[in-house]
């Protein structure tokens, strides 16, 4: 454990230029990070060099084929200790959506009608939608486990009557995009235990708040997208190799067939791939100690989470105490990540984030951000939310400055 438990912000700050950027004079302050943080220089210098120096196609008997498998190698063993299992077990694609999507038909052949899927009304349509396509090709059904909207959690009890002797799988996120509240996995795998289901766990805004290790949260299967903890975009999964052996994508003959290989289609992004690796090694950066990758990251998101839970209280009680301002989710002592999804009295979510954006340089984000169920269920217009997510580089003064902004809007 590093002597100073505190991240060093001045430090993290000085690896992003995106925070150079002025809005009408004002220095921006991101709070867009839910739906992409910003990038720093360690990111975007592994796509440059990969793109400069060593761009090729895989499998060749020349260097710099050779070098470019010696990447991609190296950011599956880099992205297997981010997330848990091992290299083999770790797949690149578009993003996780796409990898949803393609992922979930490979396990048609395996389905039946009267088969059953749980999915839950908390969760990003990338976690949903795909689930419904397999059941309509499948003749399988899906049961929608739903939320508290007074409290953003899900219903437990709910979700223990939705799984049965019939479920195959459980979809469900590590944390919502939209209102932060973070799920009790644990408990989803006990019940998936029970009837023996597999459980696939959206991280993608889970994975840059808090440590992930697949299995010891007991998921069959983990996505995850790179571009939502300072990578590029890009999206990974990491399947076991239990569901890897019981599975058959769809693929070319020709194509590679060695762990994960069988869910990577065509030729990848190279350059994201160098990136998404540089992304972790940025995160382990943090903690500023040595050793192995996973004992870095053990300790970084040790400094993260820390830190998070200041962030939280600042932001979550400074907003909550305005008045004209509803905010949704769990409260900021809960257990949450540093998102808040809220609403101000007599404004529309898309004029708060362009007010908030002109006249104090803060970047909010507005609308159902692809959690539409969670919209649906919540009692706000199909307006939706404004969104305030913090990233490692968010300061207290950042944090004053959108609360301040949001007060002068309720006044």
């Amino acid at each position: 454990m590093p002597a100073d438990t505190r991240l060093d912000l001045d430090h993290v700050r000085a690896a992003f230029p995106a925070l150079e950027r002025l809005q009408n004079g004002t220095p921006v302050a991101y709070f867009d990070g839910p739906g992409g943080t910003q990038v720093p220089s360690l990111v975007t210098e592994a796509v440059e060099d990969y793109l400069l120096c060593h761009n090729a196609n895989t499998h060749w008997a020349y260097p710099a084929s050779a070098e470019t498998d010696a990447i991609l190698e190296e950011a599956k063993r880099a992205l297997a200790a981010f997330l848990g299992g091992e290299p083999e077990e770790i797949a690149f694609g578009a993003n996780m959506t796409s990898l949803v999507y393609h992922f979930t038909r490979a396990l048609a052949p395996g389905l039946r009608a009267g088969d059953e899927i749980v999915t839950t009304r908390l969760d990003h349509q990338a976690n949903i939608a795909p689930w419904h396509r397999l059941a309509g090709e499948t003749g399988a059904t899906v049961r929608a486990v739903p939320f508290d909207p007074a409290t953003g959690q899900l219903h437990m009890d709910a979700f223990a009557d939705a799984v049965g002797p019939r479920t195959r799988w459980i979809a469900v996120g590590a944390a919502s995009n939209a209102l932060g509240t973070i799920n009790d996995v644990a408990a989803v795998r006990a019940l998936a235990d029970e009837v023996g289901a597999r459980v696939l766990v959206d991280a993608v805004h889970y994975a840059a708040h808090h440590r992930i290790d697949a299995v010891a949260m007991g998921a069959d299967v983990v996505a995850c997208s790179p571009y939502k903890f300072y990578g590029p975009h890009m999206g990974a999964l990491r399947v076991s190799a239990e569901v890897l052996a019981e599975i058959d994508p769809p693929r070319l003959p020709c194509a590679g067939s060695h762990g994960a290989e069988i869910l990577e289609t065509g030729t990848l992004s190279h350059e994201g791939i160098a990136g998404s690796a540089a992304a972790v090694e940025f995160i382990a950066g943090l903690g500023g100690t040595e050793g192995d990758l996973p004992h870095r990251l053990d300790v970084a998101f040790d400094l993260l989470e820390r830190r998070g839970a200041e962030v939280a209280a600042r932001m979550g009680d400074g907003l909550a105490s305005l008045d004209g301002v509803e905010m949704f989710g769990p409260p900021s002592d809960g257990r949450r990540t540093t998102t808040f999804g809220f609403t101000v009295r007599g404004r529309d979510s898309e004029e708060v984030t362009r007010i908030l954006a002109d006249e104090y340089g803060v970047f909010t984000s507005h609308g159902d951000f692809y959690a539409t169920t969670v919209i649906e269920d919540l009692p706000v217009g199909p307006d939706g939310l404004v969104r305030a997510g913090a990233a490692c580089f968010t300061t207290d003064e950042e944090i004053d400055r959108l609360v301040a902004g949001v007060e002068a809007l309720v006044r």
